[in-house]
C-alpha cells in the first residue's frame, strides 16, 4: 500500500471534484451564489452544537427531505406552498433556497443572518389565502411557523444522530434546540421548543391538525421523485430519499402511504453512512491549510 504522503496528491482532484459537485447543488451559480463562509461573529459560533449538526451535508439532506414530508402534512403549511410558489417547475430551487437560509443563519455573520431572516419574514407576510373549507391561513401564523421549525430541527437532529454521532449526549441535544430557537423566534414562531422533550410534546400536540390528501400526495411525489441533476448522482439521490423515508416517524410514513424499508433497511443505512463519510472526507482540509 502506498504511504499517505504519496496518496494525498492523487486524492486531491477527487476530493475537489466531489466538493465542487456538492457546492453546485446548494448554490445557484447563475445568480453568482457561492458557499457561505463560516464566520465566528454570527448568531452561533464554532463551539455551538448548531455548527456541528448543520455542517454535515448528508445528515442535513436526509433530515431536510424528512422535514418537508412532515411539514406538508399540515394543510395550512401545504396551502402556502401550493398557492404561492412555483414548486412544480422549480422544486430544486426551493430546496436550495431553504438550504441557503439555514447556512446563512448558522454560519454567516450577524448582519447576513438578520438580513435573510428579515427577508423571509417579509415574504411570509404576503403569503395568505383560504383552505378548501374556507378558513383563512397566513404563513406568518406563529403556530404554522412553529410546526415548520420543530419538524425541521427534529429531523436534522435525528439524522445527525443516526449518521454522524449516535452517542450524542442528551445535554447536547437539548442545547441544540435552545440554540436554534433564536432563529425561529426571530421569524415569529410560537411556541418554540428549547429541549428535545419540548419538541416531542409540540409535535404530538400538532398531530390532530395533520392531513394527507391528493395535494399532499402530489407534492410528496414531486419531492421524492424529482430527477437528479445528472445521472452520476441519481443513485445517491435515490438513497437519500429512501433514508429520509426511513427517518420519518412510523405514523407519518403511514399517513403518506409510504412503505417501511423492510429488508432494505440495513442497505439503506449502511449506504447512507458510507455516503456521509465520503462527503466529509471530500471537505476535509489538510492540517495547517
Amino acid at each position: 500500500m502506498l504511504p499517505a504522503r504519496l496518496l494525498a496528491p492523487l486524492a486531491r482532484p477527487v476530493k475537489q471534484a466531489i466538493a465542487a459537485e456538492v457546492a453546485g447543488i446548494f448554490n445557484d451559480r447563475a445568480r453568482g451564489e457561492k458557499p457561505v463562509r463560516r464566520r465566528p461573529d454570527g448568531l452561533f459560533g464554532p463551539r455551538t452544537v448548531a455548527w456541528r449538526v448543520h455542517g454535515d451535508v448528508v445528515a442535513m439532506m436526509v433530515g431536510g427531505i424528512a422535514a418537508l414530508l412532515l411539514q406538508m402534512l399540515h394543510p395550512a403549511v401545504l396551502a402556502g406552498v401550493w398557492d404561492h410558489s412555483n414548486f412544480r417547475a422549480d422544486m430544486h430551487g426551493r430546496l436550495r433556497r431553504t438550504a441557503r437560509f439555514i447556512a446563512l443563519t448558522t454560519y454567516g455573520g450577524r448582519e447576513e443572518a438578520e438580513a435573510v431572516i428579515a427577508r423571509v419574514r417579509a415574504i411570509h407576510e404576503r403569503v395568505t389565502g383560504h383552505l378548501a373549507d374556507g378558513s383563512p391561513y397566513a404563513a406568518s401564523d406563529p403556530a404554522l411557523l412553529s410546526w415548520v421549525h420543530v419538524t425541521e430541527t427534529t429531523c436534522f437532529l435525528e439524522s445527525w444522530i443516526r449518521y454522524a454521532e449516535p452517542d450524542m449526549p442528551l445535554a447536547d441535544q437539548d442545547r441544540y434546540f435552545t440554540e436554534v430557537a433564536q432563529v425561529a423566534e426571530a421569524l415569529g414562531a410560537a411556541p418554540v421548543p428549547h429541549s428535545r422533550l419540548e419538541a416531542q410534546r409540540l409535535m404530538a400536540a400538532m398531530r390532530p391538525e395533520l392531513l394527507c390528501d391528493a395535494r399532499t400526495r402530489e407534492v410528496a411525489g414531486l419531492v421524492l421523485n424529482r430527477r437528479a441533476s445528472n445521472r452520476l448522482i441519481e443513485p445517491l439521490q435515490n438513497l437519500t430519499m429512501e433514508a429520509a423515508i426511513d427517518l420519518l416517524p412510523g405514523w407519518a410514513r403511514r399517513m403518506h402511504g409510504l412503505p417501511a424499508p423492510g429488508l432494505r433497511l440495513p442497505l439503506i443505512r449502511a449506504g447512507t453512512r458510507s455516503m456521509a463519510r465520503t462527503l466529509r472526507w471530500s471537505f476535509e482540509r489538510p492540517v495547517g491549510s
